[in-house]
């Protein structure tokens, strides 16, 4: 499997407050673009995979709306957020 607990956890612990803070918008960012990236790599190479890419779609647009919210909230904690992502240039 792709996506473990440990590798949640580390993922939490980079970019929220402790291991165990899911709920941040950062934290929650990350763990999509992580996802993002891992269904895009399949999607190279199974093109015919429609409900992945749906599933690619609707991730995409979840991690657009937790930009949008940070954007408004916190204009720092939302480019601290895509510059370590990389997200935009």
């Amino acid at each position: 499997m792709y996506l473990t607990a440990e590798k949640k956890k580390e993922i939490f612990k980079k970019h929220g407050k402790s291991e165990n803070d899911t709920g941040t918008s950062e934290a929650q960012i990350a763990l999509f673009t992580y996802r993002i990236s891992h269904l895009t790599e399949h999607l190279k190479n199974n093109r015919k995979d429609f409900n992945t890419q749906r599933s690619l779609v609707k991730l995409v647009g979840k991690r657009r709306d937790l930009l949008d919210y940070l954007m408004k909230v916190d204009i720092e904690r939302y480019r601290n957020i895509v510059k370590e992502l990389g997200l935009r240039k």
